[in-house]
């Protein structure tokens, strides 16, 4: 059987987009119960799931183990893998922005600090801008890095924005708007590519529906 590997993100996000991929017929109901298996495949309808860590999703399908997959706007602008991105999903969203203390101001004469965990993204997002900066690349709680002095601003995922105002911060500028989007290898798309086409053609209805209400 010639399946058609789809890598989805383990979490919330990769639950919404099961859903979606169900009903647009390609449901695989053992993914919802509760086991330890990595794989899950339906013959009937020609798929082969996989979970992945998320920022994982996009090397799985760059490097062809998984035809299409399901990853964040900000991974692709942070890692700029070698895939087509096929259709913004809507899931998921979010901003990317700077943050920082309410009355920050930012001189010019000195080199800006941001704490983030986008390091590419941030060094473009100021290279535009002709800004000089100091990367401080961390992996844990971004918004500490200006609390106790180690940055000036953070450039980060922002949803609602309450950790960053429980915390005496708030959103300065808005870098990217973030989204779930569907993404495919670029060599296997030339043999799956009908496969993928009638998938898309599929979901596609459904998020017109879901935009719509």
């Amino acid at each position: 059987m010639d399946y058609l590997n789809i890598a989805l993100p383990k979490g919330r996000l990769g639950e919404k987009v099961y859903g979606l991929f169900a009903a647009a017929g390609y449901g695989c109901p053992a993914m919802l119960e509760p086991n330890r298996k990595l794989i899950f495949e339906n013959e009937a309808a020609g798929v082969r799931y996989f979970w992945a860590k998320p920022s994982d999703v996009a090397i799985y399908v760059e490097r062809g183990a998984a035809d299409i997959g399901v990853a964040g706007k900000d991974i692709l602008l942070e890692y700029e893998p070698d895939v087509y991105e096929l259709m913004d999903l809507g899931l998921g969203r979010c901003r990317m922005c700077v943050a920082g203390f309410r009355d920050f101001r930012d001189d010019p004469a000195r080199t800006l600090r941001v704490a983030t965990k986008f390091p590419n993204i941030t060094r473009a997002y100021y290279a535009a801008r002709s800004r000089q900066i100091d990367v401080i690349h961390l992996n844990g709680s971004i918004e500490l890095a200006p609390i106790v002095g180690l940055s000036d601003v953070i450039l980060d995922i922002v949803e609602t924005g309450k950790t960053l105002l429980e915390n005496g911060l708030a959103p300065l500028e808005t870098v990217s708007s973030i989204s779930a989007r569907l993404i495919a290898n670029k060599a296997r798309s030339k043999f799956v590519g009908h496969r993928i086409d009638e998938l898309c053609g599929r979901i596609a209805p459904l998020l017109e529906a879901e935009e719509s209400q």
